[in-house]
């Protein structure tokens, strides 16, 4: 598994992309905290601060997967890291003044920058790697995403009870600087940074914008595996909103409201630690079953977890849960992960990418919104928890119907056509 870091390339943008995480989530963690503990009688500041990471999308979705087609993938990528680096401080002066609502304002635009790195980083990593090492990336990415829930919210909450939301804004930014230089440090061929063409903003005219953005629906539209799985990917959104927001909402206001701070580092520790365990078993797991019944052995198993887990009656019941959810979600998106880019072409990912963030988004955007009118008065904590795991459970359902039969079409035609070279 570990091999592939023979590639300096992909080691520099692994790291980057750590850093980078990392940094997100402590500072990210400290302010939730913040508002809770400042606006404890207002639970929707919550909400709305995830909301300020969603509803940019909306506004640029149209634009990052053509950037990432268009220009410099290597430089979208660093430039993001430097100028979430500058809003960073921005957000630490607006929280010094108190200016909550100026605050909200800021994280929107650094949410809307950060929206532009995924579909770079991800074209740069397609580049950089052979076929065969797709899934072992997908494993590690999934090792980067357990190790800052890990340590990312419990070093968030330590510093933010030690030190204050402020030293978490100074993490954050120091890592997004940092995660700038590792990229910088990637040494990539133009072909992989810009497989389509050296363009520079000035040619970025409406005319090339509107022309891109419709050639990367009209290529998922027709492209019927591709369409398939973007089809599944909007109940995705309603899941990560609800995920956003539910440990601290059942930890605080039903199974711990005295200690639900201390808890939110175990639910954490939980959940970073069941990550862990399931990106080894998963990346192990791909070499023996086919990617198709990854995606859907994990998504049916975590659905009903999510479900049962949320009519826990204590928090360590809670918490077992967590790391149960946290141990099968891997194995879902080392299915995804491994399989995407083996089908989209390079001169595409960038606007396919581009096309998976909005849906998702959208939907979460959607969730944290009913979240937020819904919850408490209406909507209970126990069916938030039944509707999200339901998700996941119908999405399961549904890859189980459609995904086999594109998995074994594709099998064949590879069969065919290898068998066609040797003759």
């Amino acid at each position: 598994m570990f091999q592939i870091f023979k590639n300096r390339n992909f080691a520099w943008l692994f790291l980057a992309n750590f850093t980078s995480q990392l940094g997100s989530v402590v500072g990210m963690t400290a302010f939730m905290l913040y508002l809770l503990r400042k606006f404890s009688t207002q639970p929707y500041y919550a909400t709305i601060t995830e909301l300020m990471y969603t509803l940019p999308m909306i506004f640029v979705f149209f634009l990052v997967g053509v950037v990432a087609d268009r220009l410099d993938r290597k430089k979208i990528a660093m430039y993001c890291d430097f100028i979430s680096a500058f809003l960073s401080m921005v957000l630490l002066f607006t929280i010094m003044q108190d200016w909550i609502v100026i605050s909200f304002g800021v994280l929107f635009i650094r949410s809307g920058v950060s929206k532009f790195f995924q579909p770079a980083q991800s074209s740069l990593l397609q580049g950089i790697l052979t076929e065969d090492q797709y899934a072992t990336s997908a494993g590690l990415n999934q090792l980067v995403s357990s190790l800052f829930m890990l340590f990312g919210g419990a070093i968030g909450t330590v510093v933010f009870w030690k030190l204050g939301v402020e030293a978490a804004i100074l993490i954050d930014t120091a890592s997004f600087i940092l995660s700038g230089i590792l990229i910088q440090l990637a040494k990539v061929g133009k072909e992989i940074t810009n497989p389509n063409g050296h363009h520079s903003i000035k040619d970025l005219n409406v005319k090339m914008v509107i022309k891109d953005f419709k050639e990367g629906i009209v290529y998922i539209v027709n492209h019927s595996l591709l369409r398939s799985l973007l089809s599944g990917f909007f109940l995705f959104g309603v899941i990560n909103g609800g995920f956003s927001v539910m440990p601290s909402f059942i930890l605080k206001y039903k199974l711990a409201p005295d200690s639900y701070e201390e808890l939110l580092i175990y639910v954490g520790v939980a959940f970073g630690t069941g990550v862990l365990a399931g990106s080894i078993f998963g990346s192990m797991l791909a070499k023996k079953i086919q990617l198709p019944y990854m995606i859907v052995i994990g998504l049916i198993i975590s659905g009903l977890c999510v479900i049962v887990g949320g009519f826990s009656s204590n928090a360590t019941a809670y918490i077992i849960w967590q790391w149960i959810i946290g141990f099968t979600l891997p194995i879902v998106n080392i299915g995804i992960g491994g399989w995407f880019p083996k089908i989209v072409e390079k001169r595409m990912m960038g606007r396919v990418q581009g096309w998976i963030q909005p849906i998702i988004l959208l939907s979460q955007s959607i969730t944290l919104g009913l979240i937020t009118v819904f919850y408490p008065t209406i909507l209970k904590i126990e069916w938030l928890h039944a509707i999200v795991g339901a998700s996941l459970a119908i999405v399961g359902i549904y890859f189980l119907i459609i995904l086999p039969k594109f998995f074994t079409a594709s099998s064949t035609a590879t069969i065919e056509v290898e068998k066609s070279v040797s003759q």
